[in-house]
């Protein structure tokens, strides 16, 4: 290819060799035919890239095997038997179906290639088909047409694989590096806080810092993810999510990333409980409208990248009780169970839940649990427990159950009569079970609300049944206080519901449920616990503004009351010391965030243009002991002395800040006044001289005088009867 020359050049080129370029008509100048000199044309690249988009590969075609062979009279039947049962899962395409035919016998071969609209199309198809019995002696064997290829560079004779050298890469971690990259930001000499935030097309990750009442920037990057970001349970990645996959980032002062995860139009992502496997969703529109769209699930191995499992079907099949999310589809598709070891995950289907195991991602027993018309479940945060939602069905009453895993076994069941719906709530260690029940009255035209408790840990598991003083009230929220024995209940109607507070345990008796208070006529309607118990904010979202009440539940007292207008999001920092209060761009205005203390106090405020993200870091749960805990709280005054002088440096560090702050502003007001004092005294002679030599600086020099002036404001004139004024 020619060498590209610059104007310029062609310039001295022209001047050297004596040539005027003004009197040459370049556009006259035409190569000869067939003729490009080496130069490419930008309208051959333009076709070139149209080219690239258009070729698909082969990844749309399936080859099935293992058809009947037929002679040339059955021939019509046969195609008409393969389309009827693939055209149910795909478009195919106008000629998209062939079946080679032997010259000489005129016979099939028994084989057929069949090319669909997508790759989609052409992969469920292999999922749904591979195997099927179309009678006894032809079972098809179905294979992606790009597989083929494969399959024909197997080498006949088996050699050895080779055998690689180590080299090391950020996905296999030593403890000193693991460390380093991934957990150094705990050890942070201010014991602080990281949180991130998206806004604009920026993405940052910032330190609390509360005692000089501002962010402090850690990591800032433009564009680092396509739609969201999200934390790992233990804080320990940073996942981004892009066309083409997801990808996880840690670090201390700067964050690297440590692996991608291939998955292409990838919408949602979900890490397992103990970090050691990230969900991948994605969902894909079919060719025929009439069809549902096509759902692809991964899950990778969090450190290699490595496929565990994967799951691809219609929506349809994923939408089975939930609560609905993108595309009809229940999100999270899979729960995990609870703690740090990822054993278990589930689904739910039609009529059963599936329950895998990890240490083979495949089902336990090698079969679901049949469940008939199974509506919910969830796990406890702490035990392989499932508990399960029955709706009424005919004359079988509504039911709720718990179920050990991996045995299976039923601990408890409890039939519920006239249920309208269910609600599971788990408290936090997975002592007790919340189960609110709506149910229908004699009559069916209204429901009122009572609840379920469920003491998990105690024996033979007792149940205890709670109704409102008012059971009519209509519940808003409910919530269970962190690692503690306590609930919330918003309830009543709006615009101001009751708030009630109630505990497990009743005095000296820890096997009933007693009511601590009832706050009446409260604007709320959502409750934020601290994680670490006894604190809850009461927050009035939506349409009431942002109305935020602070309170402490040992003391039932409110600590203070505020409000940030136009709230959408509240959310607390792992310690329970700050909270943080956001405005996100579902309002066009005041997009930004607040961050309070635990009692209600505004530390700062940061407004941010087009804001979509506020996320805490999540912290790793604690290693000292419940033991360990409560002896350092009983000792905190102790432990606390270190603080407190930090706190005493910090204030007077604020405080000498301030005054140098108010020192410059009055040196900064000072300087403006002597320098008009000398611009005054600059113009002295000229004002003089202005006013015939009379000096008007001195007010001695004035007489002071009081003139009177008389103005006529307004003056109206009315024509009255004769007959009046005769009066």
């Amino acid at each position: 290819m020619s060498e590209v020359v610059s104007m310029e050049e062609i310039r001295a080129i022209s001047d050297r060799l004596g040539v005027d370029l003004t009197q040459i008509d370049l556009d006259s100048i035409h190569l000869p035919p067939g003729d490009d000199l080496g130069i490419p044309s930008d309208d051959e690249d333009l076709l070139e890239e149209d080219a690239l988009e258009e070729d698909q590969g082969f990844g749309n075609i399936l080859v099935v095997d293992n058809l009947p062979v037929v002679p040339k009279e059955k021939y019509e039947k046969l195609e008409g038997v393969v389309r009827k049962i693939y055209s149910q899962l795909g478009v195919i395409k106008e000629g998209g179906l062939y079946m080679p035919v032997d010259p000489e016998t005129q016979k099939t071969l028994g084989y057929c290639f069949i090319e669909y609209n997508t790759p989609q199309e052409a992969e469920l198809s292999k999922e749904k088909t591979h195997g099927y019995k179309l009678d006894r002696s032809h079972i098809f064997a179905v294979n992606m047409f790009e597989d083929i290829e494969k399959f024909l560079k197997v080498p006949d004779e088996w050699a050895p694989p080779e055998i690689k050298p180590y080299v090391p890469g950020v996905r296999l971690f030593t403890s000193s590096v693991f460390f380093e990259m991934l957990l150094k930001w705990l050890t942070d000499e201010k014991a602080r806080d990281q949180y991130v935030i998206r806004s604009g097309g920026d993405t940052e990750v910032l330190w609390n810092d509360a005692r000089q009442m501002k962010p402090e920037l850690v990591y800032k990057r433009p564009y680092w993810t396509e739609s969201f970001v999200q934390w790992s349970p233990m804080g320990t990645y940073l996942a981004t999510v892009h066309r083409q996959g997801a990808a996880i980032w840690g670090g201390a002062t700067t964050f690297n990333r440590l692996m991608r995860y291939a998955h292409p139009q990838v919408k949602l992502i979900d890490f397992s409980p103990g970090e050691r496997y990230l969900v991948t969703y994605s969902s894909h529109e079919p060719s025929n409208p009439r069809d549902t769209h096509r759902v692809v699930l991964n899950i990778f191995d969090v450190r290699t990248g490595k496929v565990m499992r994967d799951f691809k079907g219609s929506a349809d099949e994923f939408a089975v009780g939930g609560t609905g999310g993108v595309t009809g589809v229940s999100w999270p598709v899979f729960r995990w169970s609870g703690g740090k070891e990822d054993k278990y995950f589930a689904r739910i289907g039609k009529n059963v839940i599936s329950v895998y195991e990890t240490e083979t991602f495949s089902l336990i027993d090698k079969k679901s649990i049949k469940v008939e018309n199974v509506m919910d479940f969830s796990w406890s945060p702490t035990d392989p427990i499932l508990s399960l939602f029955v709706p009424e069905c005919g004359n079988q009453p509504a039911r709720v159950s718990l179920v050990q895993i991996p045995s299976k076994e039923e601990l408890r069941q409890k039939n519920l009569f006239s249920v309208s719906d269910c609600k599971m709530y788990w408290q936090s260690n997975g002592d007790y079970l919340a189960v609110k029940v709506d149910r229908y009255t004699k009559t069916k035209k209204s429901t009122y609300t009572g609840f379920e408790l469920f003491r998990i840990k105690e024996r033979d598991i007792p149940i205890e049944v709670l109704e409102l003083d008012n059971k009519n009230d209509k519940i808003i929220a409910f919530a269970w206080e962190p690692k503690g024995h306590r609930f919330a209940v918003i309830h009543g109607d709006n615009p101001r519901p009751d708030v009630s507070f109630y505990s497990m345990r009743s005095g000296t008796n820890t096997g009933r449920v007693s009511k601590l208070t009832t706050l009446k006529g409260k604007q709320a309607n959502a409750l934020y616990w601290s994680p670490g118990g006894r604190f809850i904010i009461l927050a009035g979202m939506k349409g009431f503004n942002g109305q935020l009440e602070f309170f402490d539940v040992d003391e039932l007292d409110t600590m203070a009351s505020a409000e940030h207008f136009m709230a959408t999001d509240v959310e607390w920092d792992p310690t329970g010391r700050y909270v943080a209060t956001a405005v996100t761009s579902v309002h066009e205005m005041e997009n930004g965030f607040n961050i309070w203390s635990f009692n209600g106090k505004l530390l700062y405020r940061i407004l941010k243009d087009h804001f979509f993200q506020f996320l805490w870091r999540p912290r790793p749960p604690s290693f000292l002991s419940k033991e360990k805990e409560e002896e350092i709280a009983k000792n905190l005054k102790k432990y606390s002395k270190k603080y407190e002088a930090e706190d005493q440096d910090v204030s007077l560090l604020l405080s000498e800040q301030d005054r140098e702050k108010r020192k410059k502003l009055k040196e900064e007001w000072e300087a403006w006044i002597n320098e008009w004092k000398l611009l005054h005294e600059e113009e002295k002679m000229e004002r003089e001289k202005l006013r015939d030599g009379e000096a008007s600086d001195e007010e001695e020099e004035y007489q002071a005088k009081e003139v009177e002036v008389e103005e006529i404001l307004k003056v109206d004139e009315e024509v009255i009867p004769f007959e009046e004024s005769q009066q």
